[in-house]
C-alpha cells in the first residue's frame, strides 16, 4: 500500500501545525455527530416511525421489528467493530473513517425516501431494518476510528483535550437529533406528522452527512500509521488483540462495559426512572437530562486538560468513577425521600454527569494508550463496542429487570455502585501512559 494521501511534508506526528490539526480535530468531530444524531433522531421518533413501517395488524411485520432492532444493536455494531478496526490497523485510520462516515451518511437518506407499508408491502419494514444494519455496522467503526486517529495525531500533552472531541461530537449530535424531532414534532399536526414531516430531519441528516464525506476526503494519513504500516509484519490485528494483547484487550473491555453501564443508567435510564416509580413526570424529567447533557459539552475537554496536565489519566478517571459508585446509593435515596423534589432531581443529575465528563473526556485518550500501534483500532473497537455497545445498551433493560425481580426500587443504585467499583479495579490493574509516547 502507498500512502496516497500523505502530503510531500509532513510535520512529526506530535507536533502538527496549527490549522491541520484543526481539520484533524474537525474531521474526527463532524463524524460523530452524523452517527449519533441519526441514533437520536431515529430514538426520539420511533413511536411515530414504527406504525408507518410495522403496522401492528401484521403478525410478519412486527417480527421483522423484533429480530431487526436486535441484529442492529446486538449483532451489527460489534461485527463493525471487528471489521473496521482490522481494516484500520491494516489501511489506515483515515481511510477507515472516509468509509464508515459514508455509510452512515447513505442510510440517513434512505430512511428519509424509503417506502411505507402502505405504498410497498412488507417490503417497507424489510428495507427499513436492511437500512439499520448497515448503519450498525458504520457505527461500529465510527467512534473508535475517528477517537484513535485524533489521539495518535495530537501533541503528546494534548492527547486527552483532542481526544475529547469524539465524544464532544457525540454530545453535540445527540442534541441535533433531539432538538430536530422536538422541532417537527412541534410544528406539524400528528397527521402531517406520519404522513411525510418525520422525513425532514433524515434529509437534514443527509446533508450533515455530506458535509463530513466531504470534510473527510482529503484526510491525511498520519505519519506516525505510515511509518508503522512500512514496518509492520503481515499479522491479523484482531487475532493479536485476543492472542498477544489479550490482557490489554480484557481491561479495556471490563472498563467500557463498566463505564457504559454508568453513562446508560445516567443518561438514558434516569428520566425512565423517575417517571416509573411516580418521582417526576417523563418530560420534566427528559428536559433536565437534556439540560444537563448541554453543560457536560464544555465540561468533557475541561476535565481531559485535567487529564492532560496534573492527574495521570488512569487515577483521574478512576477517582471520578470510584465517586460515582460510592455515592450512587445515596443520591437515589435522596431523590427517592423527597419525593422527586427538583432540587434533588437537578444535583444529582449536575453531580453524576459532571463525575461522567471525566471518562467522556479522558476516555478516548486512555484507551488508544493501553494498545500498541499494531492493533489499536481492533482492540480498541471491539472493547469498546461490546463494552459500551452491547453491555452498556442493555442497562435500561436490567435495571427494570432488577427492580421487577426484587421489589427495591433503588436496584439500578446498587447496579451502578457495582459497576462504579469494577471500572475501578479494572483501571488499578491497567498501566498508565499518559506521559510516555504511544507505542
Amino acid at each position: 500500500m502507498t500512502a496516497t494521501a500523505d502530503t510531500a511534508s509532513l510535520t512529526p506526528p506530535d507536533q502538527p501545525e496549527a490549522p491541520e490539526l484543526r481539520h484533524r480535530i474537525m474531521a474526527g468531530f463532524i463524524g460523530n455527530v452524523v452517527e449519533w444524531y441519526d441514533f437520536a433522531l431515529y430514538g426520539y421518533l420511533a413511536g411515530v416511525i414504527a406504525p408507518v413501517f410495522f403496522p401492528s395488524n401484521d403478525p410478519t411485520a412486527g417480527l421483522i421489528a423484533t429480530y431487526g432492532i436486535f441484529a442492529a444493536g446486538f449483532l451489527m455494531r460489534p461485527l463493525g467493530a471487528a471489521m473496521f478496526g482490522w481494516f484500520g490497523d491494516r489501511y489506515g485510520r483515515a481511510r477507515t473513517m472516509q468509509i464508515s462516515v459514508a455509510m452512515m451518511a447513505l442510510p440517513t437518506l434512505l430512511l428519509g425516501v424509503l417506502p411505507t407499508y402502505d405504498t410497498a408491502g412488507i417490503l417497507a419494514p424489510i428495507l427499513l431494518v436492511l437500512v439499520r444494519l448497515l448503519q450498525g455496522l458504520s457505527v461500529g467503526g465510527e467512534f473508535s476510528s475517528s477517537a484513535t486517529y485524533l489521539v495518535e495525531t495530537a501533541p503528546q500533552n494534548k492527547r486527552g483535550l483532542t481526544g475529547s472531541w469524539a465524544n464532544i461530537g457525540s454530545m453535540t449530535g445527540s442534541l441535533l437529533g433531539v432538538g430536530a424531532a422536538a422541532l417537527v414534532t412541534n410544528i406539524f399536526d400528528a397527521d402531517t406528522l406520519a404522513a411525510w414531516a418525520w422525513r425532514l430531519p433524515f434529509l437534514g441528516g443527509a446533508l450533515l452527512g455530506t458535509t463530513a464525506i466531504l470534510m473527510r476526503r482529503n484526510l491525511h494519513m498520519s505519519e506516525r500509521f505510515r511509518l508503522h504500516h512500512e514496518g509492520r509484519e503481515d499479522t491479523s490485528p484482531l487475532l493479536e488483540a485476543f492472542t498477544t494483547n489479550r490482557h490489554e484487550t480484557l481491561l479495556a473491555l471490563v472498563f467500557a462495559a463498566s463505564y457504559g453501564t454508568c453513562f446508560y443508567i445516567a443518561f438514558v435510564y434516569l428520566p425512565e426512572w423517575l417517571s416509573s416509580q411516580g418521582l417526576m413526570d417523563r418530560g420534566p424529567a427528559l428536559a433536565i437530562n437534556t439540560a444537563m447533557t448541554v453543560l457536560v459539552i464544555p465540561a468533557m475537554p475541561l476535565f481531559a486538560i485535567v487529564g492532560d496536565r496534573w492527574l495521570p489519566r488512569r487515577i483521574w478517571i478512576g477517582l471520578a468513577l470510584f465517586v460515582l459508585g460510592l455515592s450512587a446509593w445515596p443520591l437515589y435515596e435522596w431523590m427517592e425521600l423527597s419525593n422527586g423534589s427538583l432540587t434533588s432531581v437537578i444535583a444529582v443529575h449536575a453531580f453524576t454527569f459532571a463525575l461522567l465528563s471525566v471518562p467522556l473526556g479522558s476516555g478516548p485518550a486512555l484507551f488508544a494508550e493501553i494498545f500498541p500501534e499494531r492493533d489499536r483500532l481492533s482492540g480498541y473497537s471491539v472493547a469498546f463496542n461490546i463494552g459500551v455497545g452491547v453491555f452498556g445498551g442493555l442497562t435500561p433493560m436490567i435495571a427494570t429487570s432488577l427492580i421487577a425481580a426484587t421489589g427495591a426500587a433503588l436496584a439500578p443504585a446498587f447496579y451502578m455502585a457495582a459497576a462504579g467499583g469494577l471500572a475501578t479495579i479494572a483501571l488499578a490493574l491497567t498501566p498508565d501512559r499518559s506521559r510516555s509516547p504511544l507505542r
